[in-house]
């Protein structure tokens, strides 16, 4: 792991929104992680850098410029390399991730041969328009790359209380949220319990990399 300046590399691919949303929700747990104290070492505060990924074309090519018009930075294999974690998000297509982030995945041939992932902690979330969608299918989809990688998957453990109460998102392979469309089409907003999961899942995918960081 790199010994300057560790962030949590938060990657996903977001059509109308919603996933992006999600996405910030962990961006800030992560960033809430904080410094702690462990014996005589002292824990790293993380960087949370928000990266997404281009469209693709029905060839399934890449179909956009090198710089977004707008929102976050696509995601370079340079910030792939240099993550402390990854945190993968999509929006769920038919019970999988979506065509633009599976091609990205696709392309990290290079980074699976030099084993630039192994040992790092990593988590996945998606959003979907209905309750029964496929979450759980995509987001355990989104691990499956990730485990070849080496990488050490982490979850929602069930002291989550959001996960005995939901209503909405939130599973136990990761966070998730129901995006009801409106009128207007804008982005829905997460409900109180998909928002706590959320938050605490970034606090504790970065406490992971911190504690990772200490025997480094």
């Amino acid at each position: 792991m790199s010994n300057s300046s560790p962030y949590i590399l938060i990657l996903y691919y977001s059509h109308a929104g919603s996933t992006r949303n999600l996405a910030k929700i962990i961006a800030r747990g992560v960033e809430q992680a904080g410094v702690e104290q462990t014996g005589t070492k002292q824990m790293r505060v993380l960087e949370a850098r928000l990266r997404t990924v281009p469209r693709v074309s029905t060839v399934t090519e890449a179909s956009e410029s090198d710089i977004p018009d707008k929102g976050d930075l696509y995601c370079t294999k340079e910030d792939l390399k240099g993550c402390s974690g990854l945190i993968l998000g999509s929006p769920t297509r038919f019970g999988n991730m979506a065509a633009p982030m599976k091609y990205f995945i696709d392309g990290t041939a290079g980074e699976w041969l030099s084993g630039d992932l192994i040992g790092k902690p990593a988590g996945v979330f998606t959003s979907t328009s209905s309750l029964h969608g496929g979450q759980e299918s995509t987001l355990l989809s989104m691990m499956l790359p990730l485990l070849h990688h080496g990488m050490l998957i982490a979850g929602v453990p069930y002291s989550e209380e959001g996960l005995h109460t939901t209503k909405s998102g939130g599973t136990p392979y990761g966070p998730s949220h129901v995006a009801i469309k409106s009128a207007a089409q804008e982005p829905s907003t997460l409900t109180e319990t998909e928002h706590s999961i959320a938050l605490n899942f970034g606090q504790r995918i970065a406490k992971l990399a911190q504690q990772l960081l200490l025997e480094t």
